[in-house]
């Protein structure tokens, strides 16, 4: 049985606002979080994105849904870091 692999929520984070990568191709990743009402929702390709508030201080970050192209699939949805529970199919640890 393989064992689950697990990532610092703070290291995810990093790689989460890293949104090009140096040949200027945005960096796509998947994610798992839980909504304020307590909806799971998964992401199987998403690229960061910007929200209309200050995300720092609201702890909450954007992510948009994605097709293989990197082309937009759908909106910008925000959740809370706190929320979060996969990133790349790596379990979130604090």
């Amino acid at each position: 049985m393989a064992e689950i692999q697990s990532i610092r929520r703070n290291l995810a984070l990093k790689e989460l606002e890293a949104k090009e990568t140096p040949d200027g191709k945005q960096v796509a990743f998947s994610i798992r979080f839980v909504t304020k009402n307590g909806e799971i929702v998964f992401i199987p390709r998403a690229v960061a994105a910007g929200l209309r508030f200050d995300m720092k201080s609201n702890r909450m970050r954007g992510v948009v849904p994605v097709d293989a192209q990197n082309r937009a699939t759908g909106h910008v949805t925000p959740f809370h870091i706190d929320g979060m529970i996969e990133f790349n199919d790596m379990k979130i640890k604090l």
